[in-house]
């Protein structure tokens, strides 16, 4: 486990000879996959932005002496997703440095066995852990006893903390100091403002272990909206809390220093950011003004379009690539899941607008509302590939995460929920469904991956990159590396990254470790085929490519998802016409639209 390139002495120098020191490891974890290998890269693909977060906060702390004028805090940030955690090594470098602690942070359900499993061992060692994320925070907010989990972390000498961090930081460090940690912290009252608060940030050696060198930053918490599967909404709330533009500028400029110019705004909607105009005119002034290429990338609603001049200026701040929550295609899903912004009369306009400043769409799509089934899934799945110009699509299960309006609906119902909180992770099926079972909303899942990208809609997709003028070779190497994940890899690409490292002692607990003469060539062998796989899939890809880009750009006719929106087309598309559902939808939009241009000229 590497220790000097991620490690800073944050505390300014020791104010007096012989300071004690104080150690704050952070570790955002990985989590199991199938077989109870940990899930980590020589190269990962996501940034994290709670820990970027409390790196941030903490070296925040360091610089006031939090603990004291005597005592320095040095902090050490560790992404597992792509650097081995040995708890032996944490504890021995703690222990060196004289006292210290671990955060285990950002946890999400499906990595709360695995947040755990590393703190018992932490535990053992003499080492104060506490985990926290949204797992904690979401189960202390929606539910109204404490879930088994969480009674067994506490049991086992770990401490929770449920919330954010902003404000509260010091105090933690101070129980940590003293050997005094709280079995359980509670949500706060009220939540943190975010203006003027330390920003968040991590050194290059930690992004340097990416796949490629992007920083992440959230500029605002929380979503207006009502989605009953989101967990954002519960934790961190329905008002916009932002940061300023020159909250966000400090972002931006410090990492330029260390040579970072492509960033993840991770608000979970940054479209409802109050402060969205003002932060997309400084970035925008940045890149024009100081002609620096900043490369971002947001979460966006599927109502964006209608903000007046947000599209436009998020062109000009540098948004290239854009995460848009469509999730369905069916307005009775919609409905169902509380998520009535969502129009799809309104599809095609808004990905055709941000394509028409150049941004790739990368749309999410959930799979299991209640009227799903599985040849409704697939057939919605065709209408999509043949009428909206999405360039990547991902598919999520429908879950039901601790935090969510639907965890807690169920829950109270007493319906029989998947008990292992490894498998909430969005690619496994954790809950009933009344149309399909398990076994066939698993299995459309995974022909919902491979109908998307076959190679033959992939070539559409990089038709379509030449004729609004985006890179058709940078849409090839994205669809590769989502269909690799998800049909190779057989995880979600949103776990992804480059080559996969498994270690034989870093299994779950309760499964069998195997020797080392089973384990290394069974793990070369299927290295090597998934290498082949690999190959062949690119390969595939490469020659759809080459075919893509003969001759002129091509002509949009005959492409539906290309061609301008017209009003006679919500009579004649299967996005429109399909379903009594999208029918309806289409009365409605009918029943509303002169009563908007009538209001519009009031």
């Amino acid at each position: 486990m590497p220790t000097s390139p991620s490690t800073q002495s944050l505390g300014g120098g020791p104010a007096t000879t012989g300071a004690r020191r104080f150690l704050l490891v952070l570790v955002k974890p990985s989590h199991y996959d199938d077989d109870g290998y940990v899930i980590q890269w020589a190269r990962s693909s996501i940034p994290s932005n709670t820990l970027a977060a409390i790196y941030g906060l903490a070296r925040d702390s360091a610089a006031r002496r939090a603990l004291g004028d005597d005592v320095a805090i040095d902090v050490v940030a560790y992404d597992e997703t792509n650097t081995r955690i040995r708890p032996a090594r944490l504890a021995r470098r703690i222990r060196d440095a004289g006292s210290g602690m671990v955060a285990l942070v950002g946890v999400q359900t499906n990595q709360f066995p695995r947040a755990v499993d590393l703190g018992r061992e932490l535990v053992a060692r003499g080492v104060p852990v506490c985990i926290g994320g949204f797992h904690v925070s979401g189960c202390l907010a929606m539910l109204p006893d404490t879930p088994a989990d969480l009674r067994d972390a506490m049991a086992a000498g770990i401490s929770l903390f449920g919330g954010e961090l902003e404000g509260r930081l010091d105090g933690l460090l101070r129980d940590a100091a003293c050997g005094r940690l709280q079995p359980l912290y509670q949500l706060p009252a009220t939540a943190p403002m975010l203006a003027n608060e330390p920003v968040p940030y991590l050194p290059a050696a930690v992004i340097g272990r990416m796949s490629g060198p992007r920083a992440s930053f959230d500029a605002g918490r929380g979503c207006p909206f009502l989605c009953s599967f989101c967990t954002i909404i519960n934790v961190q709330g329905r008002t916009s809390r932002h940061r300023t533009a020159d909250d966000v500028e400090r972002i931006v400029r410090e990492n330029l220093a260390q040579g970072i110019r492509k960033f993840f705004i991770t608000d979970d909607n940054f479209a409802r950011n109050r402060a969205w105009e003002s932060i997309f005119d400084r970035l925008g002034d940045i890149r024009y003004g100081e002609r620096v290429g900043l490369s971002i990338t947001i979460q966006a609603d599927a109502l964006c379009h209608k903000i007046p001049n947000f599209i436009d200026k998020a062109a000009r701040a540098g948004v290239q690539r854009v995460f848009l929550g469509i999730e369905s295609i069916n307005p009775e899903s919609l409905v169902g899941a509380r998520k009535r912004q969502n129009k799809i009369t309104e599809y095609r306009r808004m990905l055709q607008e941000w394509h028409r400043v150049g941004a790739l769409t990368i749309a999410g799509y959930i799979l299991g509302f209640p009227t799903d089934t599985e040849d409704g899934i697939l057939r919605d799945v065709g209408i999509i590939q043949r009428e909206l110009p999405i360039d990547l699509l991902e598919f999520f299960i429908l879950t039901p995460l601790p935090g969510s309006q639907d965890h807690r609906e169920l829950h109270e119902r007493g319906t029989a929920l998947e008990t292992d909180m490894n498998r909430y992770d969005s690619a496994h099926v954790t809950a009933p469904h009344a149309r399909m079972s398990a076994e066939a909303w698993q299995r459309v899942y995974e022909r919902a991956w491979r109908a998307y990208y076959d190679v033959g809609h992939v070539e559409t997709v990089m038709r379509r990159a030449r004729q609004w003028g985006y890179s058709a070779r940078k849409v090839r190497w994205m669809m590769f590396t989502f269909a690799y994940a998800s049909l190779i890899e057989r995880i979600h690409p949103l776990e992804g990254g480059l080559f996969r490292r498994k270690y034989r002692r870093d299994r779950r607990p309760g499964v069998a470790r195997a020797s080392r003469l089973a384990f290394y060539p069974r793990y070369a062998a299927e290295t090597a085929r998934k290498l082949a796989s690999a190959a062949t899939l690119l390969a595939r890809y490469q020659l759809a490519y080459r075919r893509a880009m003969r001759g002129d750009v091509p002509s949009t006719d005959g492409d539906l998802a290309m061609q301008p929106v017209r009003d006679g087309e919500l009579d004649e598309l299967a996005l429109f016409t399909t379903t009594d559902a999208a029918r309806q939808a289409v009365a409605r939009t009918r029943r509303v639209a002169p009563a908007a241009r009538v209001a519009s000229a009031v």
